[in-house]
């Protein structure tokens, strides 16, 4: 993956957890560390690659490197230090890597009264794979399909009827009962949201580490850290994965919407479900804003291939602002992702902005 005007591969040890990114060159001798190949074998294909051998003293400094990080087979588990480079291959050496994008961070119980988190579950991973068992049917292509589709035509009719879900949501905020009510369900749709993450996760050979509740008050929701997001099989199954918490949301509207339509209800209730249509909408197409660290943010990573995309563009666009020289050194690929992240984060946001204007305007002249 992308970080900064580097590429990187990035490791995970699942014996500890650690997780490591090592530039190009490492990563070739690791990947072809594999009880198979001598070391000699190894250095002959690595000078064939890079043009250059690895006399005695790198590879005693690569593989202390490796040891230190326990990372050699039948050596001793090593705490894994910041970055280093002292594989003397020219590249990034091996840096732990950010947990921020694995799964949403350290999410370690801990608890206060202002802010803290605590576990649901003992075994969390076992519980997603109970809940798997149970749905996991849905995933298929033959449930998949229809269910998208019914997604697809309650958007429609919430766009057709935008006006007047308005005025049912601003109706709504007037009567505490319903309020409370719908409130309620929003929360529930949220804890559905983090647990479809860990089932598509487990559906695709994932590991949920936690599944908890996190409060800063005075909000309460609830958490689902997936251990190894980014060791997923391929770039579209981590895209799934990212993408299944906002597909949940709508699902999760799905009756509801049926209930608005056809049902015959008296008009608070009615009005009710049309602002439950529009803010359980709204909550799904938050969570794909491209910004870290919501869903979006994940998927826009992995459509760049990078990771810690935010603060690489950040970096990247001050030096181009100033055309510093640096900015050239950055690979015409890594260039593209940046921009056109950056570029589709402005995008996004002026489209909220517009559309806040624009409800804000028919509210106050409906």
């Amino acid at each position: 993956m992308l970080h900064g005007a580097a590429t990187v591969h990035l490791i995970k040890d699942t014996a500890d957890g650690g997780s490591f990114r090592v530039g190009p060159k490492e990563h070739f001798l690791i990947a072809r560390m594999d009880g198979r190949r001598s070391l000699t074998e190894i250095g002959e294909e690595y000078a064939r690659e890079y043009g250059r051998r690895l006399d005695v003293a790198r590879w005693q400094r690569i593989l202390r490197m490796l040891g230190a990080r326990g990372l050699l087979a039948g050596g001793p588990g090593g705490a894994a230090a910041g970055t280093s480079g002292g594989a003397g291959t020219g590249a990034a050496g091996a840096a732990r890597a950010s947990g921020a994008e694995e799964g949403g961070g350290d999410d370690r119980p801990a608890r206060g009264v202002l802010r803290g988190s605590v576990r649901l579950v003992a075994d969390a991973d076992a519980t997603t794979d109970r809940l798997h068992r149970a749905v996991g049917f849905l995933l298929a292509p033959g449930w998949l399909v229809p269910l998208l589709a019914l997604v697809l035509a309650m958007g429609a009719v919430i766009a057709l009827h935008i006006g007047e879900l308005l005025v049912n949501t601003r109706e709504l905020f007037t009567n505490p009962v319903l309020l409370m009510g719908i409130a309620t369900l929003l929360w529930f749709s949220t804890a559905l949201h983090e647990l479809a993450h860990g089932v598509v996760a487990r559906h695709h050979g994932g590991t949920v580490a936690e599944i908890g509740l996190r409060w800063r008050l005075p909000v309460v929701i609830m958490y689902c850290t997936v251990d190894n997001y980014l060791y997923l099989g391929s770039r579209w199954q981590r895209i799934q994965t990212a993408l299944a918490g906002a597909v949940m949301n709508l699902l999760f509207l799905l009756p509801f919407c049926a209930l608005w339509l056809f049902a015959p209800l008296d008009a608070a209730t009615h009005d009710a479900l049309g602002a439950l249509l529009l803010l359980g909408s709204v909550q799904a197409l938050a969570m794909l804003v491209p910004l870290p660290p919501l869903d979006g943010y994940r998927i826009a990573s992995q459509l760049c291939g990078a990771t810690e995309l935010a603060a690489s563009t950040g970096a990247y666009l001050r030096l181009a602002a100033r055309r510093a020289p640096a900015a050239g050194d950055y690979p015409h690929h890594a260039r593209t992702a940046y921009r056109t992240y950056a570029l589709c984060v402005v995008l996004v946001l002026a489209g909220i902005l517009a559309a806040a204007v624009a409800a804000a305007h028919h509210l106050l002249t409906a």
